[in-house]
């Protein structure tokens, strides 16, 4: 079945209405008409029934049948804090992320960056492959891409979470298995994860991370780029004491 993303306004007296992109996605792509079945998520986490009955170009009007006993989140929240990288690089960071159940993600500017600009220009887009992801993947909430911080915010951030992940290439012998085999899995609920940019940390940064509490850690022997470390410890994280894996 087709799911589609309504903000809560847009329902009004047992019907939804959908606008924009989705619209031609609808009727031109999908070719979905009237009496189809599709699945409605207001945005907050609520997934819904619903039966097409108006189409036209403008908008598509559905039918509220029944509220569906779904919720495809989490029970512990994973927060990406990313060194900005070049190009098309965070495209792929959201994609996989979102993937994987990452609840925001955080662009960050560190001192080896070497992307161009703030790219405040790309929120808009990052939030939509955010969202085409989240239908994608059958997510019951849509990760928010917020605007490009600095290092002291993100640090300022940081002092709100239960446990702060940060993958390091210069660190040995200290895993994610050795952390998870140390602390009570129960009450962690926030976690972040902080990747550095194409530069990699300067040491000072690491020096500020490690004062305030975070697990400096190696995902092994390997080096990995920027785009690929943050979904690799999420996916570990996930499956350590998120629902990655199942429950059997």
């Amino acid at each position: 079945m087709h799911k589609f993303f309504v903000p809560e306004d847009k329902f009004y007296d047992g019907f939804a209405v959908i606008e924009g992109d989705d619209v031609k996605h609808i009727y031109k792509v999908l070719r979905l008409g009237i009496g189809e079945k599709i699945s409605i998520n207001n945005c907050n986490g609520n997934e819904f029934l619903g039966e097409i009955v108006e189409v036209n170009k403008r908008e598509v009007k559905v039918n509220i049948m029944k509220e569906l006993p779904l919720n495809n989140e989490s029970t512990i929240g994973v927060f990406l804090f990313q060194g900005l990288p070049k190009s098309s690089k965070m495209d792929l960071i959201i994609q996989k992320t979102t993937e994987l159940g990452i609840k925001a993600i955080n662009p960050v500017s560190m001192k080896r960056v070497v992307a161009n600009g703030t790219k405040d220009m790309k929120l808009e887009r990052w939030n939509r492959i955010a969202l085409e992801a989240c239908k994608q993947s059958k997510r019951s909430l849509i990760p928010v891409v917020n605007k490009l911080c600095t290092f002291e915010e993100m640090i300022s951030q940081l002092k709100n979470m239960d446990l702060v992940v940060v993958p390091y290439e210069n660190k040995k012998g200290y895993g994610l298995k050795r952390l998870f085999n140390k602390i009570d899995k129960m009450n962690i609920k926030n976690i972040a994860i902080v990747i550095g940019p194409e530069g990699g940390f300067e040491d000072y940064e690491i020096n500020i991370l490690e004062s305030i509490g975070a697990e400096i850690v190696t995902l092994g022997p390997r080096i990995l780029r920027t785009e690929t470390a943050g979904f690799t410890a999420l996916s570990i994280i996930m499956y350590e004491i998120g629902d990655l894996g199942g429950n059997m």
